[in-house]
């Protein structure tokens, strides 16, 4: 396992290449970089051996890795991706069980300056880093710091309120099997 360390003050971010914005999402949400193209390229090449398509990203190659990739590269790092209920108020998060977030958004498609009538979707990531939490979005010149707690929720409650909005809690395997990155008085027993 690599370890990172950061000095005080000091956020890891990624920024946009390509349509690598999921592996971008995975190594801001982990703060280090950790996982490339080629090794994408790998999981998306174990998640269907058989295809000579790979329907787990874009068939141009560059990118546009979905959901499943993200999903077995955190497993690959004892993580596991818990998909978040927008039925649920984030209020009911368990902050301290969550090591981060990871979004999927809708997006506006540019050529240079020219924006297109087009959405794509985005991964973006969400975590905290010295006791503040920051928008690790690789579309982002640099991180930009949400803040405590509370600006959190209220953030990624905005984010969820876009129709397509889905949003993934990054968390440890016995987080996700316990559950108890729900709030007790709002776990399900």
């Amino acid at each position: 396992m690599l370890n990172f360390s950061m000095s005080e003050g000091e956020v890891f971010h990624e920024k946009q290449r390509l349509e690598l914005c999921a592996i971008h999402a995975l190594n801001n949400v982990l703060q280090e970089r950790v996982f490339t193209k080629e090794t994408a390229d790998d999981i998306c090449k174990r998640l269907a051996p058989q295809c000579v398509v790979n329907p787990h990203r874009s068939v141009l190659g560059t990118g546009n890795y979905d959901v499943n990739v993200i999903m077995a590269a955190l497993q690959s790092r004892e993580l596991a991706a818990v998909w978040w209920d927008k039925r649920r108020t984030v209020q009911s998060l368990c902050m301290s069980k969550v090591q981060g977030f990871i979004l999927n958004v809708p997006s506006r498609v540019s050529l240079g300056i020219v924006y297109l009538p087009l959405r794509r979707r985005h991964w973006l990531a969400v975590r905290q880093v010295n006791g503040q939490y920051y928008n690790l979005d690789s579309k982002l010149k640099s991180p930009v710091c949400i803040g405590g707690e509370a600006e959190l929720r209220t953030f990624l409650s905005e984010q969820l309120s876009q129709d397509v909005a889905e949003m993934l809690l990054v968390v440890r395997r016995d987080v996700e099997e316990d559950g108890s990155w729900l709030n007790a008085d709002n776990a399900k027993k």
